[in-house]
């Protein structure tokens, strides 16, 4: 679907990423580096849907806000510093711009680092695909005779590089994080990987939900702290699978956009331009969002 910017008093856009608009502070203090303006960041979530790092046609309606209800409510859940600031709008006390309240988030502007940081408690995927070749991955070996879907002997790291839009991510070892971002800070991330995903696992799990994997981005604030930030723990950014079903030996009932990857497998080659997405493949994955959704919240 087409990148609609919108307009927004006070906000300046600022990046397009495959999926959300960012948006600076227009403020006459902006030039006053004390000001706390100029540390915000507005984080607004479209509807627009991504597989293999292409974005697709059409986009899946509700989408965004769908995306940022889990998220603020995972945010919530964790006790590790993130980046959220305010997700309610200006007319109810809070800092979100009226006009895109529901799928955004004003939130403190982070220096990035450069690394996706990837857990997996299960095999599935690009990690599924790497094994078959290698018997491991992102240079984490592991046992032989595993089959798509199985839980691994414990959770992994296998961290990616951020690509800029247009590229594709890579997977990469840790020891090239460490290049990346010295060996300090790589650890930890990696540590605060691992801890998140247990955590949010064994969330999940009392829901009857499993989290197959996840990948969490993160940077440092203006005091140097590593803080969680973009999304976290959404249908985009992880894997959830049906409990009762997996046990069942039923693999695949998933709660993300795995119906999209499963279509663009079955009918794209990735070369070229993806296909356009069928309404059938849009509204289940649209169901299936929302259902996650009243499973982890309740609501």
């Amino acid at each position: 679907m087409g990148r609609v910017i919108t307009e927004l008093p006070g906000w300046a856009h600022e990046y397009s990423g495959k999926v959300r608009e960012l948006y600076r502070p227009i403020d006459e203090q902006a030039a006053d580096a004390a000001s706390p303006a100029v540390d915000r960041m507005l984080v607004v979530a479209s509807d627009r849907v991504s597989a293999y790092d292409f974005v697709l046609e059409p986009g899946i309606p509700g989408k965004g806000e769908l995306l940022t209800r889990l998220s603020s409510w995972w945010f919530e859940q964790l006790d590790v510093p993130n980046h959220v600031l305010s997700t309610e709008p200006v007319s109810a006390g809070g800092l979100v711009p009226d006009a895109v309240a529901g799928r955004a988030m004003v939130v403190k502007r982070l220096d990035m680092f450069p690394v996706e940081c990837v857990v997996r408690g299960y095999l599935s995927g690009s990690g599924w695909e790497e094994y078959r070749r290698n018997g491991s991955i992102c240079g984490v070996p592991l046992p032989v005779g595993l089959n798509d879907g199985d839980r691994l002997p414990r959770p992994i790291y296998t961290p990616a590089w951020k690509a800029p839009l247009g590229l594709h991510d890579e997977n990469i070892t840790y020891e090239r994080t460490i290049e990346l971002v010295g060996a300090d800070a790589a650890a930890s991330l990696r540590d605060l990987s691992l801890s998140i995903f247990a955590r949010a696992s064994e969330i999940a799990e009392a829901r009857g939900v499993i989290l197959a994997d996840t990948k969490f981005e993160f940077g440092r604030d203006a005091d140097g702290t590593i803080t969680l930030g973009d999304e976290v723990l959404t249908s985009d950014s992880s894997r959830y699978w049906d409990a009762a079903a997996y046990h069942r030996g039923e693999r695949g009932q998933s709660f993300d956009k795995q119906i999209v990857r499963d279509w663009l497998a079955a009918n794209w080659d990735r070369s070229g331009v993806p296909p356009v997405l069928p309404q059938e493949i849009v509204e289940r994955t649209s169901a299936r969002y929302r259902e996650l959704i009243g499973l982890m919240t309740g609501a």
